[in-house]
């Protein structure tokens, strides 16, 4: 039997087990995968400096309940460590002990809910006494106490060390607000503007110096340039900062332990405002992210910059010159205002509008920023015809000078200066032009008189007659001239019009040019002064009052001609007379046309009379 029994019970006690072993699992299951309800803060200590503020978030998790969940903050300070201090809950408002409700009441400390289950401390104006070690605790809201209900981290208060001015640090500059210094530069200019930046935090700290500027286009002010935590530099994004960083134009860097000094190589126009330096200082947490713990801005300088365009001044003389053929021409240019302009280069150039030909300007010479002169198309002597310099002759005195002046010399001249600022990479940039008032060059030729005398050959003019007119022309220089003759005439009908018709000419060449077509006009000199005009069979319609035109032309050494002078003569009157013969047609004419009208008359009678007694036979 006792064999029997222990074979019953066997089966019963690894049936026990089995369920034992199970329920222990599932309990293990349980209590594995749901730690119950979790709260947490940021992994500390936390680092912040006296004056500051701190904002500590605080998030609860894995609980049972309604979803909004409430909050109480506590402090443990150092000196007490085992005792709690309320602050701040989110569910009951006289929560806050004695020593913070008046900072809650006025929202100097405060809760900022981000959510149902994450809420925020802040506080503003840390105090030293601020420093402890705080706590996040969260009432239970489950149907049992299971899990984390609080959490906590500890907040370290610094001292403010920072220090930043830009006078040198020692003796540390004053906190005080001073008025900044005012500069005024040129453009072009450099500027250079010292920061200092100082701690002496007992902490380990990294330090970020930035370079501001606030003026009328951006008054919450402009990120210049910035030295980083890890010594990164980085260009302000606004403006055109970056593009200038990338061509050396603007420069940062580090002097000394806590010197940083900032150069801009070429001040701009809208380069000027009140320039700011700002250091921050950084601190690691203990999860590897620098935090901000202190920001401290000093003014540096107000700036002003003065563009090169408004004190860029250009004058020319003489006003007006007048010159003979062959003269030497002299102009005069002066630039002020930018002798002493840092990082600038000056062109020179003279150009000119003709007064005959294009209406455009022509460039006549420029004189380079590397003292070469360069000639304009018009002007080039690269044949060796033209004798053209510009040179400078002083500070700001500079002259243009035209050697053996033609007629094509004639015209406005202009004295222009175009400033650039020179960059630390070569590139050039155009900063100021100016033009200057209008030089007129007049060519004063030596004085020249014609005078002509028309005549008639003979007289009177009858009918089919060949009618020869004279002219007579006198010339009063002494220089050689050439002469274009003309004659004119202004018959009977056209009077009343006042018009007149060329009839025949010799132009300054000598080639002889008839109007009326054939050969019953012809024109010739005849004398060294002398011209004849003749008109074969004339008619009556070449009645009217005939003018000689007498015009003398200069050749100058460009091969060019300039009319001198030109006259009039007295008209003649040429009127034709009819002939003897023109007088006896009229009547011989109505004789015969009579006789014939009579005589057939009498015919047609004599027949008509014959054929009627015929007829009465």
């Amino acid at each position: 039997m006792a064999e029997e029994g222990s074979c019953n019970v066997g089966p019963v006690k690894d049936k026990f087990l089995a369920s034992l072993l199970s329920f222990g699992l599932t309990l293990w299951i349980t209590v594995g995968v749901s730690e119950g309800r979790l709260v947490k803060v940021p992994q500390g200590p936390l680092f912040r400096v006296e004056g500051t503020s701190i904002s500590i978030p605080c998030n609860v998790s894995e609980y049972e309940g309604p979803s909004l969940q409430h909050f109480e903050w506590f402090i443990y300070h150092p000196d007490k460590p085992d005792i709690p201090i309320g602050i701040i809950s989110s569910k009951d408002p006289s929560f806050p002990y004695a020593i913070y409700f008046p900072r809650v009441k006025s929202n100097e400390v405060q809760l900022k809910r981000v959510q149902d289950n994450i809420i925020e401390l802040q506080i503003k104006a840390l105090k030293p006494e601020d420093a402890g070690e705080y706590e996040c605790h969260t009432p239970s809201t489950d149907k049992r106490y299971f899990g984390s209900y609080s959490d906590k981290v500890h907040v370290k208060v610094l001292p403010d060390e920072l220090r930043v001015g830009a006078e040198p640090a020692h003796p540390a500059p004053s906190l005080a607000r001073q008025a900044p210094r005012s500069r005024s530069l040129m453009e072009g200019e450099e500027l250079e503007l010292t920061c200092t930046a100082l701690t002496k935090s007992q902490e380990h700290t990294h330090l970020s110096v930035t370079f501001g500027v606030t003026n009328s286009s951006s008054s919450s002010g402009q990120e210049i340039i910035s030295i980083r935590r890890d010594f990164s530099i980085e260009a302000g994004t606004e403006g055109s900062y970056a593009a200038r960083y990338q061509n050396r134009e603007i420069l940062v860097g580090k002097a000394q332990r806590e010197t940083y000094v900032l150069v801009i190589s070429r001040v701009r126009p809208e380069d000027k405002g009140l320039y700011y330096c700002t250091a921050a200082e950084w601190i690691r947490d203990p999860e590897g992210n620098w935090q901000q713990i202190v920001e401290r801005t000093a003014e540096l300088a107000q700036i002003s910059v003065q563009p090169l365009s408004n004190i860029l001044q250009v004058s020319a003389h003489p006003a007006e010159t007048r010159l003979t053929v062959r003269d030497t021409l002299e102009l005069f240019c002066e630039v002020k205002g930018v002798s002493n302009a840092s990082h600038t280069i000056m062109a020179l150039k003279w150009t000119a509008t003709p007064m005959k030909g294009s209406p455009q300007e022509q460039l006549v010479a420029v004189l380079g920023p590397d003292g070469i002169v360069t000639l304009g198309q018009h002007y080039s002597n690269a044949d060796g015809t033209r004798d053209i310099s510009l040179e400078r002759t002083g500070i700001e005195q500079y002259r243009l000078r035209i050697h053996s002046t033609q007629p094509g010399d004639l015209g406005t001249y202009y004295c222009s200066a175009i400033i650039s600022v020179q960059y630390p990479n070569g590139s050039l940039y155009e900063v100021a032009h100016q033009k200057s008032k209008g030089l007129k060059v007049v060519l004063k030729s030596e004085e020249v008189t014609v005078d002509a005398i028309a005549w008639s050959g003979t007289f009177p003019y009858y009918r089919l007659d060949t009618l020869e007119l004279f002219c007579n022309v006198s010339v009063g220089t002494s220089q050689p001239v050439s002469l274009e003759i003309s004659w004119l005439v202004q018959s009977l009908k056209d009077k009343e019009m006042q018009l007149e018709h060329k009839v025949a000419s010799i132009d300054r060449d000598g080639v002889t040019q008839i109007s009326k077509l054939g050969p019953e006009v012809s024109m010739s000199k005849v004398g060294p002064q002398s011209y004849r005009l003749r008109i074969y069979s004339a008619q009556h319609e070449d009645e009217g009052d005939y003018v000689c035109n007498a015009t003398a032309w200069v050749r100058y050494p460009d091969q060019s001609w300039y009319r001198a002078a030109s006259v009039r003569s007295t008209p003649v009157t040429v009127y034709m007379y009819a002939r003897v013969w023109d007088t006896l047609m009229i009547p011989f004419t109505v004789g015969v046309v009579s006789a014939l009208f009579v005589g057939i008359t009498i015919i047609s009678t004599v027949t008509c009379c014959y054929l009627r007694k015929l007829a009465k036979r």
